[in-house]
């Protein structure tokens, strides 16, 4: 259930965009062009002399033409995800331009050096280029960079002429090749923001705690044995993201960091909450996820500014009370321990919003939840644990709830109550015994989602189409038998259709019927039900018996008194 911190370049706010113009003039200042499958760049937006700000991204442009000389007063040009290959001499004229984006194209390492000209940029992101080097000439001439990309490339090192960059405040060097961290990066004393996530770095140098600007430190996926003594020299530091490395313990001199929110240790083998993390009561997110923990440490209970707490993945066998202290939680993910039972405490946490209970030992549903009342996502699927039978019909306490996950269960049925929850948005049954819904269901006017793959459903209630907001429901390895296996196959409007025409049919097979009734009735033979029911008996209807008594009252032809 849990996500990792999210921090990745691609996710780093860029120079604000102004809004759109209501017509494009000779005064326009900002255009967006982008995802309109453009092959080339518009010889209208190139006739904009005033032009400042462009986004021509996710389009199919090959390439930049010479007429790119004429936006003189262009500051922002963004044309990642496109085909180009080659860039223009013409494209280092542009003398004011701040922010540029070359990202997810193919371009070729030879014409890079073109951007060393742009000596006025101060944001250059070169994601995903497949590039192997970076051009020294960048790093020589190009002074006022505060912020560098270039994530998902092949880079092993950084050029020496990096140490030039001593405006830079971001670098992201996420996905390359990178085995000894770049120690010139140990001398741009105004860095901020170091990503080098996906590498496979074996250390870090002492010379990091020269880094005194240091904000957000992130060396996740690496092969790091330890982290160094001097990183708490970093005292601004307030993101730290370890995760996945070869970690078994924090250098006491992290507990000078007193400005944490966020840090990442999952994956690492810990097998205890390093005590000096305690201290940290500014801490906002915390992920621990895979780290060998049986418990947790009674100073838990201090870190009470906690939004966000992973323990997914360890050896709990029981909710640790000290979390029921935490009563500024929001998110809270306990998947795949050993859980069987919840403490009533857990009440307490008055905040919480999504709760992951999957892959644990519960023998039946644990109704401690149900107190949770500003609940809106729950998951609860067995895939790894113990298999629930049964949901209580008191989960529709939960008011709030938007999404419920309860795949990989035995259920049989859901509860009725699921239909009086006003914002469930999310059903998520897959993989269950499911037999038949019910049909309280179609009540849940704000379900969005119905997954139900995988079950013993062999029809669908009736009026399920009066979920107007539904717009996904999957129905794949079912017996189905109304609708037909060949309908639910096909998308929610020709199911719907199919829902429909079935209820016309009943309808017209009910107003057969009751002509007939009426016509019964009308001929003499009284209520329908009381001939149906004679009929059954195997007794004459009340016309034979009339015209058998008579006959009893009338002497026979031949016949003398």
């Amino acid at each position: 259930m849990a996500k990792h911190i999210i921090k990745s370049e691609e996710h780093s706010p860029k120079i604000p965009q102004r809004p759109d113009p209501q017509q494009v003039t000779d005064r326009t200042f900002f255009i967006d062009a982008a995802n309109r499958n453009l092959t080339a760049i518009p010889l209208e937006i190139l006739a904009l002399k005033e032009l400042e700000e462009v986004h021509l991204e996710n389009n199919l442009i090959e390439e930049i033409p010479k007429h790119i000389q004429h936006l003189k007063n262009i500051k922002i040009l963004y044309l990642n995800k496109n085909n180009l290959r080659n860039l223009c001499p013409e494209l280092g004229g542009l003398g004011s331009l701040e922010g540029l984006d070359l990202s997810y194209n193919p371009i070729l390492a030879s014409s890079l050096p073109v951007i060393s000209c742009l000596h006025t940029l101060r944001e250059l992101r070169l994601y995903h280029i497949n590039l192997g080097e970076i051009p020294i000439v960048i790093c020589k001439n190009l002074h006022h960079l505060e912020l560098l990309g270039l994530t998902g490339n092949h880079l092993e090192c950084l050029p020496k002429e990096i140490v030039n960059q001593t405006k830079l405040r971001e670098i992201y060097l996420k996905q390359n090749q990178f085995e000894v961290f770049p120690q010139e990066l140990c001398v741009l004393y105004n860095l901020e923001i170091i990503d080098l996530d996906e590498n496979k770095l074996s250390a870090i140098p002492e010379e990091i705690g020269n880094l005194t600007s240091l904000h957000k430190f992130f060396v996740a996926y690496n092969n790091l044995p330890f982290v160094p003594d001097s990183l708490g020299q970093c005292e601004k530091m307030s993101v730290l993201d370890v995760s996945h490395n070869l970690l078994q313990s924090l250098p006491h001199t992290l507990s000078q960091l007193t400005e944490m929110t966020e840090i990442g240790l999952s994956g690492n083998h810990l097998e205890k909450v390093p005590r000096l993390l305690c201290r940290w009561t500014s801490l906002h997110l915390l992920y621990l996820q895979d780290t060998g923990l049986r418990g947790l440490r009674r100073s838990f209970k201090r870190l009470v500014n906690l939004h966000f707490l992973d323990l997914s993945q360890n050896h709990l066998d029981h909710c640790p009370l000290q979390i029921c202290m935490l009563k500024n939680l929001e998110v809270l993910a306990l998947d795949d321990n050993k859980i069987g039972q919840l403490p009533s405490a857990l009440s307490f946490l008055s905040k919480l919003k999504i709760l992951g209970l999957t892959g644990n030992k519960f023998s039946v549903f644990p109704e401690e939840v149900f107190a949770l009342a500003s609940l809106e996502k729950l998951y609860i699927g067995q895939d790894r644990g113990s298999k629930l039978t049964h949901v209580p019909e008191s989960i529709g306490k939960l008011q709030s709830l938007k999404e419920l996950y309860i795949e990989n269960n035995y259920l049989e049925y859901l509860p009725v109550s699921l239909g009086s929850m006003p914002n469930l948005e999310v059903l998520f049954c897959q993989h269950n015994l499911l037999r038949q819904l019910p049909d309280a269901i179609c009540q849940a006017q704000a379900l969005k989602q119905l997954w139900l793959d995988d079950n013993l459903l062999t029809r669908l209630p009736e009026n399920l189409d009066s979920l107007v907001n539904l717009k996904i429901l999957t129905l794949k390895d079912n017996p189905m038998e109304e609708p037909p296996v060949d309908v639910c196959t096909k998308d929610i409007e020709i199911i719907w259709d199919y829902l429909k025409q079935s209820r016309n049919r009943k309808r017209m097979a009910i107003k057969i019927q009751a002509w007939w009734r009426g016509t019964m009735v009308r001929k003499g033979f009284g209520r329908f039900a009381e001939l149906a029911k004679t009929r059954k008996k195997g007794k004459t209807s009340p016309k034979d018996k009339k015209g058998k008594k008579d006959a009893k009252g009338k002497p026979e032809k031949g016949n003398k008194k």
